[in-house]
């Protein structure tokens, strides 16, 4: 299984620890948010990475190489310009069409700023045996976008903030807003799918796909410890979780 990691934005909310280094490369802990998620990778057998770049973009190959990748087949996807999460995937597409024994093997694609506990072995183990073309990491949070799923878990619609308009993408009742965890398991026949240009959201596309019936799947994660890494209050918070109570590879 291969993975891409989305490292490129500028971090302006992380400021000032993102005011001389990439997201990427901010610590927590005394360990970078790269090399925590990279770790988490590895530990579920993962080995082939892409890590798209922009911000203090030379920064990061620079440390990989001294770090001698992690003990990971590290590749680098660069941006002169922001592509969003759908332009950076379609961008580094060919990473998991190219050397794949099987091309029908599902990626992970996983932000930099987050972290968490998710079961990736048991997510995509529900991708597979639901034959998703796409599946999503969500929880039960207050945030300031939500999801919408119906019962069956597929994904119909979004919500921004608490009292904005529903924009339900397909008919459906009893659905649920449920907030996303920036972990997503896809089957790579979603790439050809990927008719968007330039820099566009990814979810973006979800939504137009599950318009054409296209299954998109939450997979509940609320079990599990999850933290975005946002802001420099929640990267000092997710420093005291490591240190007090939370165990990640």
């Amino acid at each position: 299984m291969r993975a891409m990691i989305l490292a490129a934005g500028l971090g302006t909310r992380l400021r000032p620890l993102t005011d001389n280094r990439p997201k990427a490369l901010v610590e927590v802990g005394g360990r970078t948010l790269l090399e925590i998620t990279l770790a988490r990778l590895r530990s579920f057998g993962i080995t082939d990475v892409i890590v798209n770049t922009h911000h203090f973009a030379s920064l990061v190959p620079e440390y990989l190489e001294r770090n001698k990748n992690f003990g990971m087949n590290v590749a680098i996807s660069h941006e002169e310009i922001l592509l969003d999460t759908g332009g950076g995937l379609k961008k580094a597409a060919y990473f998991f069409l190219e050397k794949s024994g099987n091309s029908e093997e599902p990626f992970l694609l996983h932000n930099v700023d987050v972290i968490s506990t998710i079961d990736l072995g048991r997510m995509l183990q529900f991708h597979t045996d639901h034959h998703a073309l796409a599946t999503l990491a969500v929880q039960e949070r207050k945030t300031s976008r939500y999801l919408l799923f119906q019962q069956d878990s597929k994904l119909c619609g979004r919500r921004s903030g608490p009292d904005s308009t529903i924009e339900l993408v397909r008919p459906s009742q009893n659905v649920q807003a449920l907030a996303f965890c920036g972990i997503h398991i896809i089957s790579p026949r979603l790439l050809s799918m990927l008719t968007e240009e330039g820099a566009f959201s990814i979810i973006t596309s979800y939504l137009r796909l599950a318009v054409l019936g296209q299954k998109i799947l939450g997979f509940r994660a609320g079990e599990y410890y999850w933290r975005d890494l946002g802001t420099p209050g929640n990267v000092a918070q997710a420093a005291e979780d490591l240190q007090q109570r939370i165990s990640i590879p």
